[in-house]
């Protein structure tokens, strides 16, 4: 089924790209956009994007081979060349044009997710809840960047109804970009944190950039906020617009109360809103999951929903891999959460580590982009773990050093065993955990964790 009047014809205008190769070609519509040629199916337009490693350039002759349709790219084509060409100045600039024009072809409403955390967690919770009454098409892994977000948008078609898209930034004028592409109608934000500070600066520079997913807004948009976060409760209209605040405070347009902690299976509250009050267990623990609970019921009032088909979205909510998953394996329970940390999540993490059965272990690694506080906030959350009730702690890296000695500056007690890198823990990891053994698996990505939970399951 072709993309809805994404035609190379249509394309090339939307982006300002030459168009080059057999017209007869160009009024037909592409099944899909790929940028990895192992994807490329009959029809399709293939994105060649030059990279770090890989120039997407050198795959053209064979995806062309494999049918697919149109390549969009910033070379001319060797004269006689096979294939139809969208030739461009900046590829990625054309996808990001183009995920704009096709956004505007299929005139689903957009609910755009930001935040220093929680952005994926909340992103699953408001697709969850609005699942119960829409076709939604929701942003997969971490496809949030200006890669990413074109991407996904992309994945859209025509039966889809709603679009809940996850938009994630680094430095100051990115999320313009993104919320040029997406123009949601519909603004979430989760927190404003201690994420990007190398480029953010401090955190109201974090709460400027993320405030740049207002830009686009639409005139009769919604704005759904996080009234308990102190930089976000300074946000009290946008475009005549005021948003709504959810939080724990009874005074929030949509709060919490009765919070319970259910160990592993989850955390139970009453969700007050719109006059109406319900109770309801979500599925995964940790406090910030309530905060995500009530983002998720802001998303579904709005659109519609009843309490009692957002109480059901809640309860459906299913663990990404990576993201507080919580695996049985036949020795231990292993909690994995190794696909990103700060500071605020980390904490939360090892808090909900102390709701684990028999020895509580916690492999925790370094966290990273925190800027030049990085080895103080690192001690910071040592300090923090060393006040919980936990049994062990292996710090992964160097910058987790510095959390190993806060433990032990607040709980000499407490079993630490630093470890230089990955590979060493590999090597050491089935003497270091027992049977019947809890154990929290979290470091930024970039520390490729998920090496540890492969074994853990495995032995």
């Amino acid at each position: 089924m072709g993309m809805k009047n994404m035609t190379l014809r249509r394309m090339a205008q939307a982006c300002g790209g030459q168009l080059i190769g057999n017209e007869k070609d160009w009024d037909q519509e592409i099944t899909s956009v790929v940028t990895d040629s192992r994807k490329t199916e009959p029809g399709c337009l293939f994105a060649a994007i030059p990279g770090q490693r890989v120039d997407g350039h050198q795959f053209i002759p064979s995806v062309i081979g494999q049918g697919a349709l149109g390549v969009i790219c910033q070379r001319e084509p060797e004269p006689g060349a096979e294939g139809n060409y969208i030739v461009v100045p900046s590829t990625l600039q054309a996808l990001k044009d183009l995920a704009g024009f096709y956004l505007e072809q299929v005139k689903i409403p957009v609910v755009g997710i930001t935040g220093s955390v929680g952005k994926t967690s909340t992103k699953e919770m408001i697709a969850a809840v609005l699942s119960r009454k829409y076709r939604v098409l929701k942003t997969l892994g971490n496809f949030n960047n200006e890669l990413g977000l074109p991407l996904t948008v992309f994945r859209i078609r025509e039966e889809d109804e709603i679009a809940v898209l996850e938009m994630g930034i680094s430095d100051f004028g990115e999320m313009h970009r993104l919320a040029e592409i997406a123009k949601p109608d519909t603004c979430v934000i989760t927190n404003i944190g201690q994420c990007h500070l190398e480029f953010l600066g401090d955190r109201d520079g974090v709460l400027r950039a993320k405030s740049e997913i207002f830009d686009f807004l639409r005139p009769d948009g919604y704005i759904i906020l996080n009234g308990d976060d102190d930089k976000l409760e300074t946000v009290k209209e946008v475009k005549g617009i005021r948003p709504v605040f959810f939080g724990l405070d009874p005074d929030s347009d949509i709060y919490a109360d009765r919070i319970e902690k259910r160990g592993l299976e989850g955390i139970a509250c009453r969700i007050h809103a719109a006059g109406e009050a319900f109770d309801t267990l979500i599925p995964i623990p940790g406090l910030h999951m309530v905060y995500n609970a009530l983002a998720g019921t802001a998303a579904g009032l709005h659109y519609g929903l009843t309490t009692e088909q957002i109480r059901e979205g809640i309860e459906s909510l299913q663990p990404v891999s990576g993201r507080f998953h919580i695996i049985h394996s036949g020795r231990c329970t292993i909690i994995d959460d190794c696909y990103n940390a700060n500071p605020v999540s980390m904490k939360a993490s090892l808090e909900v580590l102390q709701d684990g059965i028999g020895r509580k272990v916690a492999i925790l690694g370094d966290m990273a982009e925190l800027g030049p506080q990085e080895q103080e906030m690192h001690r910071e959350v040592g300090e923090f773990a060393g006040t919980l009730d936990l049994d062990v702690c292996i710090c992964v890296g160097p910058l987790c050093e510095h959390l190993a000695e806060g433990i032990r500056s607040v709980n000499p007690q407490m079993k630490v065993f630093c470890m230089e890198n990955l590979q060493e823990l590999l090597r050491q990891l089935e003497h270091m955990v027992k049977e019947g053994d809890t154990v929290l698996v979290k470091a930024s990505h970039c520390m490729h964790f998920e090496k540890i939970v492969e074994k853990l399951t495995c032995i």
